[in-house]
């Protein structure tokens, strides 16, 4: 099926901020939206955040549109502020056959993330959890297990400023339906390292102890732009609400699209449909058969010029940096 992306791939494609203003992007957005308050609020919104971020205007303009329409079609704002979906650049090599000719040009495109607080957003709006969070655990207020049901015991610090200097030894995230019903998942610091080194083809948990430890160089601090290594406990929250709500949680149609979107490069078809291509390992996935093995640090990551991911492609899928909030 023939799209805007697809359109563009043969000549130079324009700047975002001149993209939007052509006729055929602003009869999309209209034909999509239909309300000329909401064209007029959509189009400063994603014009502003393309403008303020130098790494995405180097995306291809077609999925920077269709992943701000995915992200209007879910009512998720891609304010960084409001932390529920983002638009991370990645960058993507030429690919060639064994006869050393080209299959794929390199490009530059923008994917869909879906963030911790968007996962939230769409779980309470529908309808059925009466509340729904991910938190921290601080040093001393995990209290092991019920031995009678298994069931994680805490004890929280009341005094904030208290607490927030305590190191972080684990994550909790829980549930509870409007009927009642409660589920609570607790993992560990170290269990989230291990899950984030083994799952995670941007992150290795040896860089990111010499990271902490004040160990690489400035030089070289380009090469560590993995949400894993910029924001650990915001990615290690994500991980555990994927994990609680897709193993116990219900799932509106508005939330599996979210999910099912989540780390996917989107394109506009003629129709105005808007159709993703998971081209790319999660972070947060738990998909290791799709894993070749980790690559030597840098890539899959950052390039010094800016917030752009870069990645080699294996049999199956790509590998994906989600490089910043």
């Amino acid at each position: 099926m023939a799209t805007y992306n697809n359109q563009l791939q043969a000549q130079q494609k324009p700047k975002f901020s001149v993209a939007i203003t052509t006729k055929g992007y602003q009869s999309l957005i209209a034909n999509t939206l239909r309300d000329p308050a909401r064209v007029r609020r959509f189009t400063a919104s994603i014009t502003s955040a393309v403008a303020v971020n130098p790494a995405l205007q180097e995306c291809d303009a077609g999925t920077i549109l269709a992943g701000a329409l995915l992200g209007e079609s879910l009512n998720l704002s891609p304010s960084p502020q409001l932390g529920q979906y983002y638009l991370v650049p990645f960058k993507q090599k030429a690919k060639y056959d064994r006869n050393n000719r080209l299959i794929r040009q390199e490009s530059v495109t923008a994917q869909f993330v879906l963030g911790y607080k968007g996962y939230i957003q769409l779980a309470l709006r529908s309808g059925q959890y009466a509340d729904l969070d991910v938190t921290e655990i601080k040093q001393g207020e995990y209290l092991g297990k019920d031995s009678m049901t298994g069931k994680p015991k805490f004890q929280f610090i009341e005094d904030d400023d208290q607490r927030d200097a305590l190191p972080t030894v684990g994550y909790m995230a829980y549930f509870e339906y409007m009927n009642g019903f409660r589920k609570v998942l607790y993992w560990s610091k170290e269990k989230m390292m291990n899950h984030a080194d083994t799952y995670s083809k941007a992150f290795s948990r040896q860089k990111y102890e010499e990271l902490l430890a004040g160990k690489i160089p400035e030089s070289e601090m380009w090469k560590y732009s993995s949400f894993w290594y910029k924001s650990f406990d915001d990615m290690a929250k994500k991980t555990m609400l994927r994990q609680l709500i897709s193993r116990w949680g219900v799932m509106s149609i508005e939330m599996t699209k979210a999910l099912e979107s989540d780390n996917a490069v989107a394109a506009v078809a003629d129709n105005g449909e808007i159709l993703t291509t998971q081209e790319v390992v999660s972070d947060a996935q738990e998909q290791p058969e799709l894993h070749t093995g980790k690559p030597e640090v840098g890539a899959g990551q950052a390039l010094p010029h800016g917030d752009i991911s870069q990645g080699e492609p294996t049999a199956v899928e790509e590998v994906v940096d989600l490089s910043s909030l």
